[in-house]
């Protein structure tokens, strides 16, 4: 096992990411400029028995994330995406297709691409605009909302649940479960009955319990939404089972919900500390539109990190790595690489080349439902610039306290 590296600050611990922007950014630039260090992973939580792991290589450079990307045979997503050990079936239930490696990954995702295809996202376009032009209707009336409750949580729950067929009723408990899960080890999140790990897997069987549910009422429908045509596939091979269709709604209320929300909220973030751009953007919305919104996740990297597994000895740069260690790639360090990004702390929409790592890295892993995602955060400004223009934030962001997600909880705005 390689020495543990204690002489650097370690973005692997949640603590690390709920303090000043001005500490965070110079701490990863030490990391970045360092050579790769091998640092130590939070323990499990008190009175669990999963396993305290040795540890995780800690990448932050973007040439090795992108290498890594493109060679899933030698970095592999089965043993985890997140630093900490679990069982195998613990994983997949929580994270899908995305803890897994081809061929068993690469079949899920062509079932589930079926929501994502150019014709079913066209269908979706409406909802957006409707969704999104409801809910800055309310800001509006409210004129002082948090905005990540009121706005930038609203819209991708909602696309979600209308993308799966789950009723408006349910919106609340599907939001307060995903918020469990993500949010783990945060005290506003965690603070119900039971240690941490019940506390995850209750949230997690509300939801499976809800997708079963629903799919058992899709039967033999005709239903147009995903879940109608994953359980109602004419193909046996374009089915999913029951298990596979309850981890996959897990996925996609988590990555398609919590993490277009916090690319908005970290939008008006930048947006309000930034006026010059915001100006620059209200000028013509549509043509700056695009680079705003890679802008926005470049500088957001929702996904702070993804863990993979050496499957062999290998080598990563200078650094030799051998079969079986954690690497964790921090797309959002790598999003602030100086040998890529021009001035890269500086918000610029107008910046040519933006080829960050806000979705994940070139490979089989890029983020499925990156387009649905660009197109929500898209249609969710245009509705800002076009009826609230004044909008602003007005407190510092209250922050996640967790290392996997880059996460606003509260953001005051008004108009």
């Amino acid at each position: 096992m390689p020495e543990l590296i204690t002489n650097l600050p370690n973005p692997i611990m949640p603590e690390f990411w709920v303090r000043p922007a001005a500490e965070i950014e110079e701490d990863l630039a030490t990391v970045r400029a360092a050579p790769l260090a091998y640092m130590a992973e939070p323990p499990p939580p008190a009175g669990t028995p999963l396993p305290q792991g040795p540890g995780s290589w800690v990448v932050t450079k973007h040439a090795d994330i992108l290498h890594m990307s493109k060679n899933a045979d030698l970095f592999s997503s089965a043993a985890g995406i997140t630093v900490g050990d679990a069982p195998i079936e613990f994983l997949e239930f929580f994270s899908s297709m995305i803890a897994m490696d081809d061929p068993r990954h690469a079949r899920l995702r062509r079932i589930v691409s079926a929501g994502f295809t150019p014709r079913m996202l066209a269908k979706l376009d409406d909802t957006v605009q409707q969704l999104a032009a409801e809910i800055v209707d309310e800001l509006v009336e409210k004129r002082e909302v948090d905005f990540v409750v009121d706005v930038a949580a609203a819209l991708p729950l909602k696309i979600v649940c209308d993308l799966m067929g789950i009723d408006e009723s349910h919106y609340q408990f599907v939001f307060d479960r995903t918020n469990v899960i993500l949010g783990l080890g945060d005290p506003e999140y965690s603070a119900g009955d039971g240690d941490l790990v019940t506390q995850l897997l209750t949230a997690g069987g509300d939801l499976a319990g809800l997708m079963a549910e629903v799919a058992e009422a899709k039967k033999g429908g005709d239903g147009t939404d995903l879940t109608s045509l994953l359980v109602n596939a004419e193909l046996e091979d374009d089915q999913l089972t029951a298990a596979d269709l309850g981890s996959f709604f897990i996925l996609l209320v988590v990555a398609g919900n919590e993490t277009t929300r916090n690319a908005i909220s970290w939008g008006l973030q930048y947006l309000t500390e930034n006026p010059d751009q915001r100006d620059l953007w209200a000028s013509d919305f549509e043509k700056y539109a695009p680079g705003a919104v890679e802008e926005i996740v470049r500088l957001a990297a929702p996904v702070t990190y993804m863990r993979r597994t050496a499957t062999q000895d290998t080598m990563l740069g200078e650094t030799k790595i051998s079969e079986g260690e954690k690497l964790c790639m921090f797309y959002l360090a790598a999003n602030r690489d100086e040998d890529v990004f021009d001035d890269p702390y500086k918000f610029d929409i107008t910046r040519e080349n933006n080829n960050h790592v806000g979705f994940g890295g070139p490979g089989p892993h890029f983020c499925l439902g990156a387009h649905l995602a660009r197109r929500e955060i898209t249609v969710m400004f245009r509705e800002l610039f076009k009826k609230a223009p004044t909008l602003k934030a007005t407190g510092d962001p209250d922050l996640l306290r967790a290392s996997f997600i880059h996460g606003i909880k509260h953001l005051k705005a008004s108009i």
